[in-house]
């Protein structure tokens, strides 16, 4: 099939397109340099020229707590015009079927773990990120309009847990959680420091997935797209806490130092867990451990960083 896949340079978009399946279709991934997807008639243009038989949105703004917390306007509008820009400019185009990659930051915050799709806009969202997770709500429900709204037109939604892998972002000011304990707990070995310091008492859990297995999970999707439902999560169906994460980044690294908390510092939920049932019943699961994606990920650390890119 012919693929145009935003967002094709981001760690997503470059764990699809490295993909072995990815071999077997043409993929188109215009750069933001070649493509402004906050310019709607730029993305018309462009979609109707390249006539795909598939679009996969993994484009979007993205970042930490703090990141999030700093620029809620631009997190907001820039992710909802980039969604609703792809997403009708394929329907305009004709394109049959658009795969949309949502948050599990859509969910409410007070919604009960693990999170079932049911659960989507029946809540306030999480302070900390609520305008990335209100543009990706929105973007979500527009795909479901549209295709009620026209028979020839499928537009689906895969709604990630939380992820981490090569190409991810390591600049503390806008890594999410992996990377960043990565950078810290490497930094400390290489200055010799026996403490790295945890946001909170580190007992919130989280749910990571490697973007290698995501990637997996998509190209499973688009071949099989009329099986998978219309909004699906794709997750590992458990988590762990934060101070876990740090451990086992220590464990890889081979830091043996000490853990301190900072109990002035935001956390966010306590707990974000993706419900996996209808995962389960399309007949996908991720394969990596957290100690061989973390292991994979800090090689690809160690390898910018000896670039001077990290």
């Amino acid at each position: 099939m012919k693929v145009f896949l935003t967002g094709g340079r981001g760690m997503v978009g470059r764990a699809i397109q490295d993909h072995d399946r990815a071999k077997a279709h043409q993929i188109v991934a215009p750069t933001s340099a070649e493509l402004d997807l906050t310019d709607r008639s730029a993305v018309m243009a462009a979609v109707a020229e390249d006539a795909p038989d598939i679009v996969i949105h993994s484009a979007g703004r993205v970042g930490g707590i703090q990141a999030n917390m700093a620029h809620p306007a631009a997190f907001l509008t820039e992710n909802m015009d980039m969604g609703f820009n792809v997403v009708l400019a394929a329907r305009a185009a004709g394109v049959p079927r658009l795969l949309n990659l949502g948050s599990s930051c859509m969910y409410p915050h007070d919604a009960p773990n693990p999170l079932h799709e049911e659960s989507l806009g029946k809540g306030e969202l999480e302070p900390t990120n609520e305008g990335y997770g209100l543009a990706k709500l929105a973007v979500a429900r527009l795909c479901d309009f549209v295709s009620r709204e026209q028979a020839d037109f499928s537009c689906k939604t895969l709604i990630p847990c939380n992820l981490y892998g090569l190409h991810d972002k390591f600049d503390p000011a806008v890594s999410h959680l992996v990377p960043a304990i990565i950078r810290k707990v490497h930094e400390a070995r290489e200055s010799g420091s026996d403490t790295v310091e945890i946001w909170g008492d580190g007992t919130a859990r989280r749910e990571f997935m490697f973007s290698d297995d995501l990637a997996d999970g998509i190209w499973q999707a688009v071949a099989r797209f009329d099986d998978l439902p219309g909004v699906m999560n794709i997750g590992l169906g458990h988590d762990y806490s934060i101070n876990e994460y740090y451990a086992e980044a220590a464990r890889v690294i081979g830091w043996q130092g000490h853990f301190t908390h900072d109990l002035s510092r935001p956390t966010g939920m306590k707990q974000k867990l993706v419900a996996t049932d209808r995962q389960t019943a399309f007949g996908w699961a991720p394969k990596t451990s957290l100690q061989d994606g973390i292991a994979q990920t800090y090689a690809h650390f160690l390898d910018l960083t000896e670039r001077g890119e990290a």
